[in-house]
Order: C-alpha cells, then structure tokens, then sequence
C-alpha cells in the first residue's frame, strides 16, 4: 500500500482527499477484511474510545461504526436523537470541545453539512461523516470496494446512478467516480440532476483522471452498455410523505427493471445503498404501494434479488471501509 499518512484528518467529504488518499483507504479496507475473514487480531487502537452522534438513524451505518470500533479494540458510545442536545441546548460549536475532550474520534450522522464542518472546526479530534443531506463519504468508499471486488477495476467502468441525483448519493457517486475514473451517468429527469457548480468541480477533476461525466434523461440511451447500475429510495429521510406523489410520477421511467439491466454490459452489477422499496414487505413499503398501485418502486424485487445484485456485499463493505476511515485518522 502507498505510504500515506492521514492521521488526525477529518473525513468530511471525497472532495477534502485525493485520488491517491482514497485509493489508499479503499486498500486498507481491502486488507483489514481479509484480516477479518482469516481470524487475525487487528485491535490497533485499543484503549481510545469514539462518539457517534446519530441525528438521523441507521442501521448500516451505526453497526458498521460499532462492529468497526469493537474490531480495532475501541469503545464506542451511541447518541441517538434523544441522547444528544446538539444544536438544541448546546451549539454545535461547544458540543465538539466537549465530546474532544473524552473521546478520540467522533462520527456524525444527520442534516446539513455545515453541521460536520463546523464539528470538526472546533473538534480536536477526527470528526467523519456518516451522512448530511449533501454527502455520504464512507457508503462511496463501500461502494467502490465492492465495484473493485466483482469487476477488478475502478478506471474505465462505465457507472450509472438512476433515480434523484440532487442529494448525498447523487453528488458523492459523481464525486467518486471523477476521483476515481469511472465513467459517471447521472440518469434522471432534468430537474432531478445534481448542482451545477458541484458538477463543474467534478469535470474539472475529470479532467485529470480520465473521468468522464453525462446527464441523459432517456433510460435506454444511459444504461446502453453500463457496468454499473446505481439507485437509492426516492424520498430521503427528513423529507415530508407528501412528496411521493410528485416523486413517483417522475421518477417511475428511472425505476431499475429487468429491460434496464438488459441493456446493460455483460458482467454487469445492481447497487443499492439500502434500505431498498423492491417489495411490499415494508411499513411504508405496504403504505406507499398501496396508495399508489405499486408492488415496488425504485427498483423491481426480480432485479434486487437477482444474480447481479451485489447489495449485501455492498453493505457488509460499509464496515470494511469505515474501519479503515477510523484506523488511518486515528
């Protein structure tokens, strides 16, 4: 692995590292998961301890950040929703010189991305991402391990994200794939394209690693030869129920079908950073199908649970990948 030394970073947002940094974390993730599966010890920060902050919850995210720390013999305390007075009786701003006096990382998960920073502006420890409305750096590492693991390669895959590209997963996949060299295609109704000075920040880092970056609304015309299709629910946590209507109607062409995956290149894999609307075995999976007449949403349970549905390994690899995060900026 490069000798690279990340110790007392932050891991705020792709954007923050380069190509090389984030190559050398997807390496170590690689490492520390063979260690795991071959029963090897690697409790390299035993004795240090680490707060995660969940203003928004998760299932992946909190195990991976648990099971990550326990692993490099670290003790971790949950603060869920009701656990913290973050921006409500304490500023974000003394919240971080508290938890940095007792612990020696902190994660965070929830809203605004101006929350995180402003964590790690007066933390004096690590602060990592876990998820803002804008970013989602440790899934996009996930990501790109699980990519490497079935198709051998980062450079030159051909990548498709299907669905609403404005948020999280939309902008950190284009920003993976410029660093990275994929290939991205944001496939989506026009309206539903991420921000345009992001997208002029990520062409200008394709530009240097051979990256390139399309926005097309026709789905067959996307997906046409793509080794990756991408998609994630519709409507992100925090956002009203009303807006399923809206979402439905516009998004039902973009919704990842057995004709999509089709189209696509021989070898070819279906993502999906969870929780998934493939079936009606959800509460609001029953709910929204039921309103609307549908048996799924962003993607078909034939694809989901298909041959090319990489989405478990994908999930497992968020505690690969997050443990390296933690055990390089320790």
């Amino acid at each position: 692995m490069a000798d690279i030394d990340l110790k007392g970073r932050d891991f705020l947002k792709l954007l923050d590292y380069t190509t090389e940094e984030i190559e050398y974390l997807i390496d170590l993730a690689a490492d520390f998961k063979a260690k795991k599966k071959a029963g090897i010890s690697h409790k390299f920060h035993e004795g240090k301890n680490v707060a995660l902050i969940f203003e928004k919850t998760s299932t992946r995210t909190r195990c991976a950040f648990e099971v990550a720390a326990y692993d490099l013999g670290m003790g971790v305390t949950y603060l869920d929703p009701t656990g913290s007075q973050i921006g409500k009786k304490e500023t974000i701003a003394d919240t971080a010189r508290v938890l940095a006096g007792m612990y020696d990382g902190i994660e965070y998960r929830g809203f605004a991305q101006t929350i995180v920073e402003e964590l790690a502006k007066y933390s004096k420890v690590p602060v990592w991402n876990g998820l803002t409305n804008e970013f989602h750096p440790t899934q996009i590492l996930a990501d790109m391990l699980t990519i490497r693991e079935k198709l051998g390669k980062l450079r030159g895959v051909n990548f498709v994200y299907m669905g609403d590209a404005r948020y999280n997963m939309g902008n950190s996949l284009m920003v993976g794939c410029a660093k990275l060299g994929l290939n991205f295609t944001a496939c989506a109704p026009e309206k539903y394209f991420p921000d345009k000075a992001l997208i002029a920040e990520c062409e200008k880092i394709a530009e240097k690693t051979g990256a390139t970056l399309r926005f097309e609304s026709d789905p067959m015309k996307a997906t046409k030869g793509a080794d990756v299709i991408y998609t994630d629910v519709w409507v992100s946590m925090g956002e009203p129920t009303d807006v399923w209507r809206e979402r439905i109607a516009d998004l039902s062409p973009y919704a990842v079908t057995k004709k999509i995956m089709d189209n696509t290149a021989e070898g070819s894999i279906f993502m999906h950073c969870l929780p998934a609307f493939h079936d009606l075995g959800t509460v609001i999976g029953k709910e929204v199908g039921e309103k609307f007449g549908l048996d799924s949403m962003e993607v078909t349970n034939e694809v989901f649970e298909s041959e090319k549905s990489v989405v478990f390994d994908e999930a497992e690899n968020r505690m690969h990948t997050i443990k390296a995060v933690m055990a390089a900026t320790l």
